[in-house]
């Protein structure tokens, strides 16, 4: 039994439930005696916790990637929620539910899916759209494309979030697109739903999303042209400057070094992609962020260490214009009075 999630712990209250732990580490407090500080999740959230009597012992019971259930008091320290835990023990795997750990797209990832695969049909280049094809007709691929978060952190941190972001930035590809001239809407469509791909490698989430070894040691950049290539060998006849500026529009998609890209946007398409990446990303960081429960009654969120600010939560509400009434008309109401 799951027991209490994150999202509905109140300040001052007893907590008793099972949580993944995300993060473990020991240390000292200023009398020289050791504690454990934890970051707890489930698929509502993430929250601190710390064991403060014993710790040494409860150190020996369980490790990160562990489920623990806990018996504490929540109370609020420097602006956010945490756990003293005064009693824990581990948890199997096998007496754990595991969709009730990780946090999920909030829209169903079979419609997701059906809806880009509906836009990868709108392209017209035969190359590009083989290129699709070739992809999508991977059982392994589809399982993980529409699996996998799109991020560790920042954007989309949930199962089914590459597949959202992808389609999202097909979606906004559409609309800019018919908005300029000279813009490749098949090659920019096409760099919108593969430019991440290789995060299917990148990352891990099985329990907790982390990065693999080869996401650290490569990046989805990098597995993503790889990826792209291989395919791109495979159909006969493929246009040599379609797939260099297919490739430069993966190398160039966070825009510039200092951001981990190996090449800066140097066509149309590249810059727009660049551009509609970061847009997308941000949004929905700045939704999640200000989704969360934190302190209702204020309109602010908790810190963000990655935005480096507060955000305003609150949503201004528009007021509609009356209808107006058609001169030498009068209202059904009037008329009643």
């Amino acid at each position: 039994m799951k027991g209490i999630f994150v999202s509905a712990i109140n300040k001052n209250s007893h907590v008793e439930g099972i949580f993944l732990v995300k993060e473990k580490h020991m240390g000292i407090t200023k009398g020289g005696i050791p504690y454990l500080s934890l970051k707890l999740m489930d698929r509502t959230g993430e929250i601190n916790a710390r064991v403060w009597e014993e710790a040494v012992h409860y150190d020996q019971i369980f490790d990160k990637d562990d489920f623990i259930n806990v018996s504490g008091r929540s109370s609020v320290y420097q602006g956010g929620m945490q756990i003293a835990i005064a009693d824990l023990k581990k948890c199997p795997e096998g007496d754990v539910d595991l969709q009730d750990f990780l946090p999920a797209a909030p829209f169903p990832r079979e419609e997701m899916l059906e809806e880009l695969q509906l836009i990868m049909e709108d392209i017209k280049d035969k190359y590009l759209k083989e290129l699709l094809r070739l992809f999508f007709a991977e059982e392994e691929f589809v399982r993980l494309f529409t699996t996998a978060p799109a991020a560790k952190a920042l954007h989309h941190v949930y199962l089914g979030g590459l597949m959202e972001h992808s389609l999202s930035m097909a979606r906004l590809a559409r609309m800019v697109s018919d908005n300029y001239d000279n813009v490749n809407r098949d090659l920019l469509l096409t760099g919108a739903i593969l430019h991440d791909l290789g995060k299917v490698y990148e990352l891990s989430f099985q329990k907790t999303f982390n990065y693999t070894d080869e996401g650290r040691l490569l990046g989805h950049i990098t597995i993503g042209v790889e990826m792209i290539e291989k395919k791109i060998n495979a159909i006969p006849g493929f246009p040599s400057e379609l797939r260099m500026l297919l490739k430069h529009m993966i190398l160039s998609h966070h825009g510039d070094y200092i951001y981990g890209s190996p090449k800066r946007p140097k066509t149309i398409e590249a810059l727009m992609l660049y551009y509609l990446d970061d847009l997308d990303a941000k949004v929905n960081g700045f939704q999640q962020v200000m989704g969360k429960s934190g302190d209702g009654q204020s309109n602010w969120s908790e810190f963000h260490k990655l935005f480096e600010r507060f955000l305003f939560k609150k949503t201004y509400t528009s007021i509609e214009s009356p209808e107006e009434e058609s001169p030498g008309e009068e209202s059904e109401d009037n008329r009643e009075r």
